[in-house]
């Protein structure tokens, strides 16, 4: 393949015109100044004062050097001052390098010396950190403090001299998204310009744009929240940021700012309709609900469905693109166990352990082509090669890791990740199929089942659960009850009790921890 020949082509959006976030950002300071843009506890910040932020922030980026691609690195929780400098690097032409606060020291190290950034932004509650991982050739600055080597955000922006806009090209680099650790060391996907762009086309359909208030209770590395986040910003809304996510702040915040939409990851839903005065809140505003990150199950849709008012939305995909399917829960009731059909522009296939296609029904790993794709893993093009898929026809697919199928509506079921698949005397075991029986038991709140070493079968299913909050159940009882409800190759060879399961930062069971003490030795 020629030097100069993408290694991947996304595929066509009909219809989409490119605009550039920086853009539709000037154009919403200009149009609409005093329409409040993002609201940070007690701060509100319009339109206007954020374009006037934005572009301060931009000058003194090109007056310290930053030329058009170089990285920026941040090490922050949520905040007004953060999402700032995030559209402030992007108007100076640079690509943002969102670090993951939930991350090791070294692997943050690793990060921020993988991004090549020069300017390392931080909070005050992650200093710590971040003087661990700063190096003397970075320039160091505090979003919210200063002292010793960390200069104020407010006296490094100081008097920077405005400058004229800088064209930015689609293909000019946007961000690069660190993966959160639950599938070893963490990736830089690297996004363009053009990506976001049609992102932005495409979160419309969920009303995303100028009439949206939208609350985000997920942290701004993930690109969970920058899918809600970018969509509601460039088309002139409203973003509401919670810095850390509680479900009665969460329901106290959604009923005071009369909020429209969100998104949120499984968990949250999950404990947000725990609390027992869920029901007396006013969520009446509420327009659309997102969910993304893991599957949600269809009991809980269904409560949703019930008791929250708006359309919900479950949305399936991968930070690296590609892969991209949305459940209308609202329209399709009888498909909540589905993570619904492919979204505009996308085509999904199942293949078999060769690369080969499959028909509807059949399980293999799906693959996904759609118009947001990245440009590839950052300084990893050997990493990028091994996510491709070519079809037939030539087109470039990115493997998802997942096992799933497709049912003769075109919905798509979800499985398992592939290396979660349970094999267990020569029989695919899903645990997922296992996890949803378990969750069905009416004292058990969270389930988890990972494959552990058996003399018998290779492996075998094990069962870790949490139970509800004063609930009680015998481990012996629990097994028989499950399976009693599994087929005979699926059944568990224990249930053992958890207190917790660990969890990413946004809500991902890490299977991989709770797997490592079976298989150590």
């Amino acid at each position: 393949m020629p030097a100069d020949q993408p290694l991947i082509t996304p595929a066509p959006l009909p219809g989409a015109v490119f605009e550039a976030v920086p853009d539709l950002v000037r154009r919403h300071a200009a149009e609409r100044p005093d329409h409040p843009a993002v609201r940070d506890g007690d701060r509100t910040v319009s339109w206007g004062d954020l374009g006037a932020w934005v572009a301060r922030i931009a000058a003194r980026l090109r007056a310290d050097g930053l030329r058009t691609g170089d990285r920026v690195a941040c090490l922050s929780e949520n905040s007004a001052e953060y999402v700032a400098l995030y559209l402030g690097t992007l108007a100076a032409g640079g690509c943002m390098a969102p670090l993951p606060t939930s991350a090791t020291a070294d692997a943050l190290a690793g990060m921020l010396a993988d991004s090549g950034a020069r300017f390392l932004f931080a909070s005050a509650l992650h200093r710590a950190t971040a003087d661990a991982i700063a190096k003397d050739s970075h320039a160091c600055i505090g979003l919210d403090f200063t002292g010793g080597r960390w200069q104020g955000l407010e006296s490094w922006i100081g008097d920077a001299a405005p400058m004229p806009p800088v064209a930015l090209k689609p293909e000019d680099w946007f961000d690069i998204i660190y993966s959160s650790g639950t599938t070893g060391v963490p990736k830089g996907i690297l996004h363009d310009h053009r990506f976001r762009s049609r992102q932005n086309v495409r979160q419309a359909v969920f009303g995303l744009g100028g009439e949206a208030t939208t609350l985000l209770a997920t942290p701004l590395y993930s690109n969970t929240t920058l899918v809600a986040l970018l969509p509601t910003l460039s088309g002139g809304g409203t973003v509401v940021l919670m810095r850390k996510f509680d479900a009665r702040g969460y329901l106290e915040l959604a009923q005071r700012e009369r909020v429209t939409h969100t998104m949120l990851v499984p968990v949250q839903y999950e404990r947000l309709l725990a609390l027992p005065d869920f029901d007396r809140f006013d969520l009446t505003s509420f327009r659309a609900k997102l969910s993304t990150s893991a599957p949600l199950r269809g009991p809980v849709l269904r409560q949703i469905l019930d008791r929250w008012p708006g359309k919900m939305f479950e949305v399936y995909g991968m930070t690296e693109g590609g892969v991209s399917t949305v459940l209308d829960a609202t329209s399709f009731p009888d498909k909540l166990d589905s993570v619904g059909r492919p979204s505009t522009g996308a085509e999904v296939r199942i293949l078999d352990q060769q690369g080969r296609e499959l028909p509807p029904g059949a399980v293999g790993e799906i693959v996904g082509r759609s118009p947001m794709m990245m440009t590839g893993y950052h300084n990893a093009e050997a990493l990028t090669r091994e996510l491709l898929w070519t079809s037939p026809e030539g087109e470039v697919f990115f493997r998802s890791g997942d096992l799933g199928r497709i049912d003769e509506d075109g919905f798509l079921t979800l499985l398992d990740r592939r290396k979660d698949m349970i094999l267990s005397g020569g029989f695919n075991v899903y645990a997922s199929d296992l996890e949803r029986v378990l969750l069905a038991h009416d004292a058990v709140a969270e389930a988890a089942v990972i494959a552990v070493p058996s003399k018998e079968w290779g492996e075998t299913p094990l069962g870790l659960v949490v139970l509800k909050p004063g609930r009680a159940a015998d481990a012996g009882e629990l097994l028989a009850w499950a399976n009693a409800r599994l087929g005979k190759t699926q059944r568990l060879s224990g249930v053992e009790f958890r207190t917790t399961l660990p969890r990413s930062s946004i809500g991902k069971v890490l299977k991989r921890e709770l797997r490592a003490p079976y298989w150590t030795g």
